[in-house]
């Protein structure tokens, strides 16, 4: 079991310096966290403000063609991330009252927010006691249990570890810990969970728990030579302005009018 008290006074003080840790705005949170699904939190904060000028709200989003958002959004990667907060944007518009819902069961009712996504906004814009899991999270858990986790165990189990009325804090602390520290290779001498984490004081045996205990992620195949690299350039071309179709592999082409993030007409390809 996680020592709450040692692990909040750890962690504190040391949290890293990331702009949208500033705010409680629900919709600039929203944006923050699917963008840091897949990217790295350093690549994430240029692209966050830009979007939190361009986009203040959903209704700002949703307002813009699908093209407009796919434009802004290259270099991200993972297109169908703005595809689907651009959906987003329209369904809070159409039956929330362009505002973000407070509500883990209303936010994963908005396309491509999942049960992290929606439980990160409940936490960390408006303050609920929920347990989020990411990967960094999962890992600690797996580990400190000294076993792989079911889907339905590391969320039990990371909702029954909040503290009353910390759940920002302990959230993001609990995630710094897990991508500093708690790393797929780990500092243990460092870590405020040493004493108590079970595989650690079984001296690390392998394997890991946290190789293939649930939530924790796998290493991607390399980006190079990818169908997710032609992608982007495909989507890159076309915000140029390119749409001869013959130019294009149509292979990926297929997919990604499969994807709704390229549409035909009369034998040439656009942005939606």
């Amino acid at each position: 079991m996680l020592a709450v008290a040692d692990v909040l006074s750890s962690g504190e003080a040391r949290l890293r310096d990331l702009p949208w840790r500033a705010s409680r705005d629900p919709w600039k949170i929203l944006i923050a966290e699917v963008m840091l699904q897949q990217t790295q939190a350093m690549r994430v904060i240029r692209r966050w403000h830009d979007w939190c000028r361009w986009y203040p709200t959903p209704a700002d989003l949703s307002g813009v063609p699908l093209g407009d958002a796919l434009r802004r959004w290259q270099g991200l990667g993972y297109p169908r991330r703005a595809r689907d907060l651009h959906g987003a944007a329209a369904t809070m518009v159409q039956r929330h009252d362009g505002q973000v819902p407070d509500s883990v069961e209303q936010l994963q009712a908005l396309p491509g927010i999942g049960p992290y996504t929606a439980r990160a906004v409940m936490a960390f814009a408006f303050e609920r006691d929920v347990g989020v899991v990411d990967t960094n999270i999962a890992r600690i858990l797996a580990r400190t249990a000294g076993t792989k986790l079911t889907r339905s165990t590391v969320q039990s189990l990371a909702d029954a570890l909040v503290p009353d009325g910390q759940g920002w804090l302990w959230n993001q602390t609990l995630m710094d810990l897990g991508a500093t520290v708690c790393r797929p290779k780990p500092s243990c001498e460092a870590c405020p969970t040493a004493a108590t984490c079970r595989w650690h004081q079984a001296g690390n045996p392998m394997p890991d728990p946290a190789a293939g205990s649930a939530g924790v992620s796998t290493p991607q195949a390399p980006y190079e030579g990818s169908d997710r690299q032609a992608r982007g350039r495909t989507l890159a071309e076309l915000g140029r302005g390119a749409n001869a179709t013959a130019r294009f592999d149509r292979r990926i082409v297929e997919g990604l009018i499969l994807d709704g993030l390229v549409v035909e007409r009369d034998g040439e390809l656009h942005l939606p």
